[in-house]
């Protein structure tokens, strides 16, 4: 049975490998999980993605079994070509802008608030 400092072992020596394959190819691998956090693109996308040949993988030992990994820079680039993941983003920004917005508004609804109870 693992112990949990066998599993710490495996776990870091899989890092210590990502950072060598970044470093070998002076662009980052990341996993599918990563890629989709850092650019919002779905996973069943980024198979897709991988599966066309329109952006490169690799699959390395990971500390559960084979992790598939790509490269952030060329999924970066191909969603920048997608116009749906590109609409979805400006959409993204625009409700970002609405909530900073109406952030803004209610700060200044609770002054106006805090002025007229004071009087």
């Amino acid at each position: 049975m693992e112990t949990p400092s066998d599993w710490e072992d495996r776990l870091a020596r899989w890092q210590n490998e990502l950072e060598l394959f970044e470093q070998l190819d002076e662009t980052p691998w990341v996993t599918l999980a990563k890629a989709e956090a850092e650019t919002g693109v779905s996973r069943s996308a980024l198979r897709s993605w991988y599966r066309n040949g329109e952006i490169r993988s690799r699959l390395v030992d990971g500390p559960n079994g084979p992790q598939r990994l790509v490269q952030l820079n060329a999924v970066i680039e191909r969603a920048a070509a997608s116009p749906r993941i590109q609409r979805r983003a400006e959409r993204e920004v625009s409700l970002e802008a609405q909530v900073t917005l109406l952030r803004h508004r209610v700060d200044q609804l609770e002054l106006r608030l805090a002025a007229l109870e004071r009087k």
